[in-house]
């Protein structure tokens, strides 16, 4: 198994019943016009309202764009994690979240030193992505390698993480213009291939091979689910 040299870093509206017949409870502004209370939100001219929105209209509004905005971030951490959804098994998943990495490595490397916004998006989107993957590994994968009496290959894969971190926030921390930058970067590549030539190669086919259908099955939910929380 190969060794990494280097420095390690570790980074890291209820509504409450009125009584009966009584009037809803009212917000109102007065902006001193024809003596009268003007609402916060005054659509009504001409309605009886006296000018003033009810406060249960308000906090209903403020209920239905809370709601909405839950059920687009619950859209959103679909779609971030439907790629690996839609790979079934969890070692095609983490193969196809290998890919996508290593596919934005090469988008990084066809930049320039002009191209410092363009970097430092690819390095944000790179980051995402290795995180994400990671807490995935971290806390169901690596933990069933131990399980399942490969404790050194764990421990080593771990290590490994230690690095992956560490160069992250170097090529935060540096000048994306800095001409060392994307040395740094390629240098950061061959570490992330050497580690998934591991995964890919010899320590995850090991384990599929160990566990029955049904773990298999179970482990792969059990990722989808710690991957769903970073998406």
């Amino acid at each position: 198994m190969p060794e990494f040299q280097g420095q390690s870093a570790t980074v890291d509206a209820g509504f409450g019943a009125g009584t009966a017949g009584a009037r809803p409870t009212t917000t109102v502004i007065d902006d001193g016009s024809a003596g009268r209370g003007r609402g916060l939100f005054d659509f009504g001219r001409g309605q009886d309202t006296g000018g003033a929105v009810p406060t249960g209209m308000l906090l209903g509004a403020a209920a239905v764009g809370i709601g909405i905005g839950l059920l687009a971030n619950m859209g959103r951490k679909a779609a971030v994690q439907g790629a690996s959804l839609m790979q079934g098994d969890w070692f095609d998943a983490l193969r196809a979240e290998h890919r996508a990495a290593l596919a934005i490595f090469d988008q990084i490397e066809k930049t320039t030193p002009a191209d410092t916004g363009k970097r430092s998006t690819l390095l944000a989107a790179l980051k995402n992505a290795l995180q994400k993957h990671a807490f995935q590994e971290e806390n169901v994968i690596y933990p069933s390698i131990r399980e399942a009496g490969e404790r050194g290959d764990a421990d080593q894969l771990d290590h490994e993480h230690a690095y992956v971190k560490t160069y992250l926030l170097e090529l935060e921390m540096m000048g994306k213009s800095d001409p060392r930058w994307l040395t740094r970067v390629r240098e950061f590549r061959d570490l992330i291939e050497k580690h998934v030539h591991e995964e890919e190669d010899e320590i995850y086919p090991a384990l599929r091979a160990k566990l029955s259908d049904a773990e298999n099955k179970k482990l792969t939910a059990l990722m989808n689910k710690e991957g769903l929380k970073l998406a």
